[in-house]
């Protein structure tokens, strides 16, 4: 989106100088290609994926915490996990402190997915942002932080005040 824009002066909505368009857009094809990529090496899909790579970082999470760790829709996370159970790429057990909650943690096959495929995606993410100079990768990595940190929060607010008025 252009900074000088009067976007009160436009004829309505521009889709695609708009900044959620705009970010799913570039999130989907960087994530169709990558899977592409994968998916054919390692039989899995992008929510697959997100879920091995979500348990490779952090072990022992219950399925509704992947889906908030990742923010993917819970059906698509609940298919992914009965998908990598059946592959034995990741195990289900109940936790031990509380038997109402399942964990999932990585099998040793899942484990070696997970390292296979993770360093496939540092290459890839390597290869996106070997096109931006340093302070400019810098700057996004800024950008991307504060707009989770502070835009989030103002954007919620304002949803939220226009959705009980």
């Amino acid at each position: 989106m252009p900074a000088d824009t009067d976007r009160t002066a436009r004829n309505g909505l521009v889709l695609e100088e708009f900044l959620p368009y705009r970010l799913s857009v570039l999130s989907n094809r960087i994530s169709q290609s990558i899977a592409r990529a994968y998916g054919e090496r390692h039989d899995l899909s992008v929510t697959e994926w997100r879920t091995l790579a979500v348990l490779g970082r952090f072990p022992g999470l219950s399925a509704s915490e992947v889906v908030e760790r990742t923010a993917m829709d819970k059906v698509a996370v609940s298919r992914a996990v009965a998908t990598l159970v059946r592959q034995k790429r990741i195990r289900k057990t109940r936790d031990k402190a509380d038997k109402r909650r399942a964990v999932l943690k990585l099998t040793p096959v899942g484990q070696g997915v997970y390292e296979a495929v993770a360093a496939e995606a540092l290459a890839c993410e390597d290869a996106l942002l070997a096109s931006l100079a340093p302070d400019e990768r810098d700057a996004l990595d800024r950008a991307l932080a504060r707009l989770a940190e502070e835009g989030l929060p103002r954007l919620d607010q304002t949803l939220s005040g226009r959705a009980g008025g």
